[in-house]
């Protein structure tokens, strides 16, 4: 039987419901799990330094965690680095600093707010001033995938077709329809976050395990015994089986 290895989807600052799914996680496998975060561990919710400080706690303490990059992470690290605020892949007119985008909470977690007209690079003095030096080099040493026998993690997905060395930072933390719409079988059960669902899918080809933390929802862990999946509960493992094949 393969050893089992969890996962954890979209965080998006909530640190309750990160410290409810490692207990859960805990529960089931002990303090030595092999745990896969998959990105978004900042934005929308209340508590975004809180949920690094978890994290980097537990990376300081040894865990078996492995942490992957998230288009809001990088986000975060791309303002804290000189100010930039745009990404390609956002709309006309959307910012990290945008009311959709969740950063101002992430600002507000450090103890930072700002007003609509002020200029960027103020805030960005105010932010550095009380971000931990290690938050910044945590944000800066994501991985943007992790592959386990045939369980491909990766926060947002794969460009389908293309081979693994292929797949390019900007895909793998972005995209969406052209893999979120391809029903055909890729070369791993692909596990992803970044499209919020009502709840953890399995469409047959991959998984989507964000929840919508972000906007609220449970955040559920899963565990993998190969291409095998469980969702983590207060009752035990309950199957994730495919709704699509």
């Amino acid at each position: 039987m393969p050893s089992p290895i969890y996962a954890v989807g979209d965080i998006h600052g909530q640190l309750e419901m990160l410290v409810k799914a490692l207990h859960l996680i805990e529960r089931d496998g002990g303090t030595d799990a092999r745990i896969v975060f998959l990105g978004d561990y900042v934005d929308r919710g209340p508590d975004s330094r809180g949920v690094l400080d978890h994290l980097i706690a537990g990376q300081k303490a040894g865990r078996n965690w492995i942490f992957l990059l998230g288009n809001h992470d990088r986000m975060f690290a791309r303002f804290m680095r000189d100010g930039s605020t745009s990404e390609a892949k956002l709309r006309v007119g959307e910012h990290w600093l945008h009311d959709r985008l969740g950063g101002a909470e992430t600002l507000a977690s450090y103890g930072v707010d700002f007003l609509p007209d002020e200029r960027i690079y103020r805030i960005l003095d105010r932010l550095r001033a009380k971000v931990p030096p290690e938050h910044v080099e945590f944000l800066n040493g994501l991985l943007t995938h992790h592959l386990a026998g045939d369980v491909l993690f990766a926060h947002a997905g794969i460009r389908p077709g293309v081979p693994l060395s292929d797949q390019t930072e900007e895909d793998l933390i972005w995209i969406r329809h052209e893999f979120l719409d391809d029903p055909r079988r890729h070369p791993w059960l692909v596990v992803h976050g970044h499209t919020p669902a009502p709840q953890a899918e399995h469409l047959g080809n991959r998984i989507n395990l964000d929840g919508g933390a972000g906007m609220g929802r449970p955040l559920v862990p899963a565990v993998f015994e190969g291409r095998d999946c469980w969702l983590l509960t207060e009752n035990g493992r309950v199957p994730l089986t495919p709704s699509l094949l």
